[in-house]
């Protein structure tokens, strides 16, 4: 049955076994592009847009089956696995396809920063020019990013390895080793705890984020994913504290 270009209602396809797959992929126009589309990856937590890439049919077939992005790269005519080299893989949430059938967009979350730079996002050179200064509304407040996560701090920490010790105080710190960490850590636990005696608003505010920020670190120089972490809490759900100390 033709679909109505009217129906503004969104539309699913299923894709779960090698028949749909096939049907999906015929619904894909390679053609504008000498069988390339562009692919837009987007952090599925902060909706950061990372990264754009092309791929070819067989590259969104392997994304599809495999639920990892691949690509097609146009330098060195291959197919590719983000992350194959540096480990910064892209783990698939979500797949969209556009209203022309000719783009992709990939809901992903990002292991690590998503550009070759080192930055979390490939788009990090913004343009100023007149319609940024028209645009603004004196009326209303000031814009702000409202999002941030533990996740977007653990990327750009992650990020920071292997750095120059001498130009961050993060690379230095993972250079440094446990002992360092933890020694900033019981200092800062410590810090916490003064901050929660004296009742001191701001001063606990100030403490507690030192003290994420150094288990974050913590967590990071050893090769603790950080999903590992919230699936581990997620597995403590519904369950008596006293009794989830007791099964250890």
């Amino acid at each position: 049955m033709k679909e109505n270009e009217n129906d503004i209602r969104d539309k699913i396809l299923n894709v779960f076994d090698e028949m749909s797959l096939n049907a999906f992929l015929k619904k894909i126009d390679f053609s504008k592009l000498n069988g390339l589309i562009p692919a837009v990856a987007q952090d599925y937590f902060s909706k950061e847009i990372l990264m754009l890439a092309f791929m070819n049919e067989t590259a969104l077939r392997k994304t599809v089956e495999t639920g990892f992005a691949h690509y097609f790269s146009r330098s060195r005519n291959k197919l590719w696995k983000k992350g194959e080299t540096s480990g910064h893989i892209q783990k698939i949430k979500e797949i969209f396809l556009d209203c022309d059938n000719d783009s992709i967009l990939l809901k992903v979350v990002q292991s690590g920063p998503a550009c070759h730079t080192g930055r979390k996002s490939c788009f990090y050179s913004k343009i100023n020019n007149i319609i940024s200064t028209d645009a603004v509304d004196t009326n209303t407040t000031d814009e702000k990013e409202m999002f941030y996560s533990l996740k977007l701090l653990y990327d750009l920490i992650a990020g920071r390895k292997g750095g120059d010790p001498e130009k961050s105080y993060v690379v230095r710190l993972l250079s440094e080793g446990p002992e360092k960490i933890g020694k900033k850590l019981q200092e800062e636990s410590l810090e916490v705890i003064l901050s929660a005696i004296e009742n001191d608003a701001d001063k606990k505010i100030y403490e507690l984020a030192d003290l994420m920020f150094f288990y974050i670190v913590m967590m990071v120089y050893s090769n603790v994913d950080f999903f590992d972490v919230i699936g581990e809490l997620k597995k403590r759900e519904g369950i008596s504290g006293l009794d989830e100390k007791q099964s250890r």
